[in-house]
């Protein structure tokens, strides 16, 4: 495992590509030349406090959408456990897969757990400038999230 240095409020966001569920490709840097990026990195699919934290995300929709933010879910799952997922509780946002887990550790958003390397919960947003204007790890509240957005 590579070691980067820890991520913070004002620091660089590592760029990336993946797909998503449907197999689109998700450029960070063609979403934050549009606006604001909001990352929730969860350790599984279909888990309850994973579940529990998208679905609040998913409750409150339209306080994100008037905030004009991209939103991702991002885990290692692949594409047919992502669209269960996400199929199941009506997601209005896509979940990225995180293949090999390259994105989660860039973003300091992993834990060791005897061998094996697991994603911890953790919220990242990226403003239009590519630098990071929020950074959680845990379950951050809705209200909190949406509070630190960049004002337009």
């Amino acid at each position: 495992m590579t070691q980067h240095q820890p991520l913070t409020v004002g620091s660089r966001a590592p760029m990336f590509t993946l797909k998503d569920a449907k197999g689109n490709t998700v450029s960070l840097r063609e979403l934050i030349a549009t606006k604001p990026v909001l990352l929730f990195f969860y350790p599984g699919d279909m888990t309850p406090g994973c579940t529990m934290q998208l679905c609040a995300i998913r409750d409150e929709w339209e306080a994100f959408k008037k905030a004009d933010v991209h939103i991702f879910g991002v885990n290692h799952a692949n594409a047919q456990s992502h669209t269960a997922f996400s199929d199941a509780y009506h997601f209005p946002f896509h979940l990225l897969i995180d293949e090999g887990k390259k994105v989660s550790t860039q973003y300091g958003a992993i834990r060791k757990f005897f061998k094996t390397l697991i994603i911890k919960r953790t919220v990242v947003g990226i403003a239009k400038d590519g630098t990071i204007f929020y950074y959680k790890a845990g379950m951050p509240k809705n209200a909190d999230i949406l509070k630190a957005l960049p004002k337009k």
